[in-house]
């Protein structure tokens, strides 16, 4: 029985500008994984963030005097910061994989924002209507730069096929098909260590 992957979710830091808001929101991450059952021993430590979140607010209010060097200062405890909780988002982000299926409550227990990846649907397949009269494009997944296509198409159910010409191409059209029918069309891949299995024939209606 194959498993259902996992996707997974990603805890995201969205870090303000503004001096100001930047401490608020470092001091309701502190003040929200302190004493949370989920975060042990976070890393850095909860103090070390709140020692340079106000060292930080220190600097700022010098620097609102414009104090000679005062906002150099400033800049350099606001990256002191910032490089901190990035450094804690990556400890949030380790114990939220440890648990995948509650990850999203771990990560909003810190106080970050959740990003879930979503899943890329699978290529398949597919003829469509061509772009004159008796004709019908034909899309496959690609298997990389070093493949050939074939295509084949049959008019009478799948008793018989008929080739159509292979390309470098993952996509192809096919013309002089009979108008009003219903055509059954398939693909295979070529690699260097051979050849695919023939995909599971569509069908189209061509006009």
């Amino acid at each position: 029985m194959s498993k259902t992957k996992q996707r997974r979710t990603f805890a995201v830091l969205s870090l303000p500008r503004p001096v100001p808001t930047l401490l608020g929101v470092a001091d309701s991450i502190v003040g929200r994984m302190t004493n949370n059952p989920y975060f042990p021993s976070p890393d850095p430590p909860l103090a070390t963030i709140a020692a340079s979140s106000k060292d930080l607010a220190t600097s700022q209010a010098a620097a609102l005097t414009r104090a000679h060097g005062a906002v150099a200062a400033r800049d350099e405890k606001r990256a002191v910061l910032v490089t901190q909780l990035g450094q804690l988002k990556g400890y949030v982000q380790k114990v939220a994989d440890a648990t995948p299926d509650n990850a999203a409550s771990i990560i909003e227990s810190a106080g970050l924002l959740v990003h879930k990846m979503t899943a890329r649907k699978p290529r398949t397949f597919v003829a469509a209507p061509g772009p004159v009269t008796g004709s019908a494009k034909l899309a496959a997944p690609s298997d990389g730069k070093r493949t050939a296509h074939e295509w084949e198409y049959s008019v009478d159910g799948g008793k018989t096929w008929v080739s159509a010409p292979a390309t470098l191409q993952a996509t192809t059209t096919v013309t002089g098909l009979p108008t009003a029918t219903s055509v059954l069309f398939r693909h295979r891949s070529v690699l260097k260590t051979g050849e695919s299995d023939w995909s599971v024939p569509t069908s189209l209606i061509v006009k």
